[in-house]
């Protein structure tokens, strides 16, 4: 089994919205902000080699919307998935699953590509994989989430035939060394991989922990759904994790690929942080 941090670039979010009930005055020390109060977050994923399987989990913002749309995000950086798939001798024909954490577009855009006036599989020879729970919660969203929710992230994925659902049933078994925990602060059924890797245990943390500067308890987004549901699935989860020694793997920090945790005076902290290609 091989491991690759995959960048598909980075964009900007607004700093209040990401640290939620954290004032400015400490969050603007982790991230800083510009001028419109904009941080810059990657948007990193993972391609795990297993066997005969390349699995993609999560794949970016993707590049079919228009421009009034991305000019909401500030795209920036130098990376893109296509290119992070090539500097590992990899096409996006070569992957065989697509792993998909949570459906907002940031996570899930680069599912589906144009061509021509069609929405077709950017993965062609893929898996798609989602819940039952999470894709009703997504095709049928509330209107405080929708704008995440995007149709031609989503609905090409399931007319293509390549779509397949998982259980909702948190530490079900994926394959031989990736099982799947379950957490539904930020939104309904988003799914975390967690991966037995060198004798190591390292979890794909999308965004219940979007950094490493989300550690702290009361750092909970204001894009969540639930932010009682996601402190109370932080404490569990940074409890255990401290406890055996797991690696934490980031989809949004833009410095921090990986780190580990220590238990601090002021509660559970990052310990280490370095490359997952360090592991």
């Amino acid at each position: 089994m091989k491991l690759h941090s995959v960048h598909t670039g980075n964009f900007k979010l607004d700093g209040g919205a990401m640290f939620g009930v954290v004032p400015k005055s400490i969050w603007n020390k982790l991230n800083p902000a510009d001028d419109n109060n904009l941080c810059s977050w990657a948007m990193r994923c993972l391609l795990i080699e297993e066997g005969n399987r390349l699995i993609l989990v999560d794949n970016g913002i993707g590049n079919k919307q228009d421009a009034k749309f991305m000019g909401h995000y500030y795209l920036h950086g130098d990376d893109s998935l296509d290119g992070s798939l090539h500097k590992l001798g990899v096409s996006r024909d070569d992957i065989t699953d697509v792993f998909l954490t949570h459906l907002h577009f940031d996570h899930c855009g680069g599912s589906i590509v144009r061509e021509g006036d069609k929405l077709v599989p950017a993965f062609k020879k893929a898996t798609y994989w989602s819940n039952l729970r999470h894709w009703e919660w997504a095709t049928q969203p509330n209107e405080r989430e929708k704008a995440s929710f995007l149709k031609d992230n989503i609905l090409p994925i399931e007319q293509s035939g390549q779509l397949k659902f998982v259980e909702p049933t948190d530490g079900i078994i994926f394959s031989t060394h990736i099982s799947i925990r379950f957490v539904n602060g930020h939104t309904d059924a988003m799914m975390l991989p967690q991966i037995r890797y060198k004798d190591r245990t390292i979890v794909f943390m999308a965004d219940l922990l979007p950094s490493a500067g989300h550690i702290p308890l009361p750092y909970v987004m204001a894009y969540d759904m639930f932010p009682l549901t996601t402190l109370q699935e932080k404490k569990s989860f940074l409890t255990e994790a401290v406890e055996n020694d797991y690696i934490l793997f980031f989809e949004h920090d833009p410095v921090h690929e990986c780190c580990t945790l220590q238990m601090t005076e002021k509660g559970i902290r990052h310990k280490d942080t370095f490359r997952l290609a360090d592991v």
